[in-house]
């Protein structure tokens, strides 16, 4: 008998220090808002939240509510932004994943309950949830690493009655320290709700968090390279970072802060080089050589000081997006020119060709300012009005006429 309960707590002892799931722990709240009562509803936020729940608790993840949480209204969001933050204390990693709607307003991001139904741009606070709300729970519980996964940079549903002056998509945010916050696509522009059940953004982010050996930036660089082929070009997912203390991975390894698992070095050259090392700037790793140039990383600043001389010389100095522009332009003297705030869809696209069949480069959110040059009409036989060189954003494209205040 007493063997017999040796055996029992032997295996005991192996079964805790071996499971991965006890290695870090992982919390996360899943969110989709579909069923929208005011507005018009959107088909795929509910699929896209159930693959989530599903792929993160496969990848140990506990979730609250124990699955995704659908067609919350506002009451209901907050309560489980609340319950979350109080579970996330003292948790590795807290993650916070939304699908609906979303919209800014004076540069501040709110998702919106099923509920909404603001009249005027002061009742965004009483029947929105500000993602500030969410970054102070992460916050106060003290997690090591925070995610926040906003798929809600859609166009804004509000626009005709209350909300006129909100942007499209979402606004840029600042990520607090140990915080990571990745939106479907670039700040201010629109991402596609998709036709297959899930967006573009979801679908590439289930499939790549599932990977082993990718950590958290890769991972997000290569859901924005799948997004990108997948709409051909026209959704470029973002990512908003502040530095992370260490090394996380969906898949395969667990959360590891540098802290822990990486003593700093006591040579001061060797600190130094590791920071300066990958910097293009000569002036830098000069000013490295004056302070370390006895030591072998010297001899590899000075290398690299030569290579970018070699790359500077060899390379012709690069043209401002106004300068390319204005060597093709029909016209080359660029003016500011605003996209209509009624424009149709709520954003002006940027095309690569002048004429509607045209790839498209990106998206100008009505309202927003572009360099606008020479106008000629296109030969495509569908345009019915003139198409104009642009500059927006860095970007140089065609946009039509017709959209230009």
């Amino acid at each position: 008998m007493r063997r017999w309960m040796r055996l029992v707590l032997a295996g005991y002892s192996m079964l805790i220090l071996c499971s991965p799931a006890l290695a870090d722990t992982r919390i996360a709240l899943v969110i989709g808002n579909s069923a929208y009562r005011t507005v018009s509803r959107l088909d795929n936020p509910k699929h896209d939240a159930a693959l989530m729940a599903e792929t993160l608790q496969g990848l140990g993840f506990t979730l609250v509510g124990g699955s995704a949480q659908l067609d919350l209204d506002e009451a209901a969001m907050r309560r489980a932004v609340q319950e979350f933050g109080g579970k996330a204390r003292g948790a590795d990693v807290a993650l916070v994943y939304y699908a609906g709607h979303g919209v800014q307003v004076r540069g501040a991001n709110y998702l919106v309950p099923v509920d909404a139904n603001p009249t005027r741009e002061a009742d965004v606070d009483f029947q929105m949830l500000d993602v500030n709300v969410v970054l102070r729970q992460m916050e106060s519980a003290g997690t090591k690493l925070n995610l926040v996964i906003l798929d809600a940079c859609r166009n804004n549903p509000f626009g005709g009655r209350g909300l006129r002056d909100a942007g499209s998509g979402l606004a840029q945010m600042r990520a607090p320290e140990g915080t990571l916050i990745s939106f479907a696509t670039q700040p201010g522009n629109v991402a596609l709700d998709g036709r297959d059940g899930n967006s573009p953004f979801t679908k590439a982010l289930a499939e790549t968090i599932r990977r082993p050996g990718l950590d958290i930036f890769k991972t997000f660089n290569q859901v924005g390279l799948e997004v990108k082929r997948a709409t051909a070009g026209s959704q470029q997912p973002w990512v908003s970072s502040s530095p992370v203390d260490g090394d996380f991975f969906f898949a395969g390894q667990t959360f590891a802060p540098a802290s822990a698992t990486q003593p700093a070095s006591s040579d001061p050259a060797e600190r130094a080089w590791a920071v300066t090392q990958n910097t293009t700037s000569i002036a830098v790793l000069e000013d490295f050589v004056r302070q370390f140039g006895a030591t072998p990383y010297g001899s590899m600043a000075r290398a690299r000081i030569e290579e970018l001389k070699k790359t500077q010389t060899a390379t012709r100095p690069a043209e401002s997006p106004t300068e390319r522009a204005q060597a093709v332009l029909p016209n080359p003297h660029l003016v500011p020119r605003m996209v209509k705030r009624n424009v149709s869809q709520g954003y002006l696209n940027l095309r690569r060709e002048p004429g509607q069949k045209s790839d498209v480069l990106t998206r100008i959110p009505a309202g927003e300012t572009a360099m606008v040059g020479g106008c000629v009409m296109p030969g495509d036989g569908v345009s019915r009005f003139p198409s104009c060189r642009a500059v927006w954003n860095g970007v140089v494209g065609w946009v039509s006429a017709n959209g230009l205040d």
